[in-house]
């Protein structure tokens, strides 16, 4: 078992050595990182650089700014291991990560999980509660709800077969993660669930995870523009959406 894991960064200077370090800090070892500088104007690509020349398992990928999402399928062109996970440059992972998901993937001959997390804003040490998550997921319960964070994700290609984020147009808000989770259970796959904390998700004021208004209105143009449902079935969806995350906010 072997993990290529994906890093897009972006002007992350100042929080992209800590997740390099919570990588490297895996109790499980087989992995190697592709970091994709999608044209930070600052010294992102210099600290990503030395980092590579420290650890022969990192490697850097500059690009032109093209957005999170090319980001990502530059660095899922370059993967070269037949599980596939996702860390952006701001997020953590707790040492046992890795070595417990991919044991838990084993156990269940599972092609696509995920697993429990907490939300941290600027200090990673203040965390939120624990944000528990189902047993699995498919297509239609993804689409009632979003218990599926990005860097929690660990796929098989071996038995997904491709994986490729959605072209979207500049500032559309759209959440890239969400159509490319709702296009591989859309084939018939189940996502399993580990509900175990195991990752650290950064809460960045302005960022799609920031808001709650606008994450609804995100959410409505998946299901409209991507997922192409008429508005009887879009609102259907919609409301169980609102409703869950009405009901996970007061707990």
């Amino acid at each position: 078992m072997s993990v290529s894991i994906i890093t897009p960064a972006l002007n992350a200077e100042l929080t992209l050595s800590a997740t390099i370090e919570s990588i490297r800090s895996q109790s499980f070892s087989d992995w190697e990182l592709l970091i994709v500088d999608d044209g930070s104007t600052d010294h992102t690509l210099r600290v990503a650089t030395d980092w590579a020349r420290a650890d022969s398992r990192i490697r850097v990928i500059p690009q032109r700014n093209r957005g999170v999402a090319e980001a990502r399928n530059v660095g899922l062109s370059f993967a070269r291991r037949r599980y596939l996970a996702f860390l952006d440059s701001d997020d953590l992972w707790l040492p046992e990560k890795l070595d417990r998901q991919l044991q838990f993937m084993k156990s269940k001959g599972a092609a696509f999980s995920y697993t429990g997390y907490r939300k941290f804003w600027t200090d990673p040490q203040r965390v939120g509660p624990v944000v528990n998550v189902p047993s699995t997921v498919d297509y239609k319960t993804l689409l009632r709800s979003r218990p599926i964070a990005c860097p929690t994700v660990i796929v098989d290609r071996d038995l997904v077969g491709e994986v490729k984020m959605p072209h979207l147009p500049a500032g559309s808000g759209i959440p890239e993660d969400l159509v490319t989770w709702l296009g591989i259970l859309r084939r018939g796959l189940i996502a399993y669930g580990l509900n175990e904390d195991l990752a650290r998700y950064r809460v960045a004021k302005g960022s799609r995870s920031y808001g709650k208004l606008k994450a609804a209105q995100n959410v409505w143009k998946v299901y409209r523009e991507h997922e192409n449902l008429g508005i009887p079935a879009a609102a259907w969806y919609f409301s169980n959406y609102v409703i869950r995350a009405f009901v996970e906010s007061r707990l």
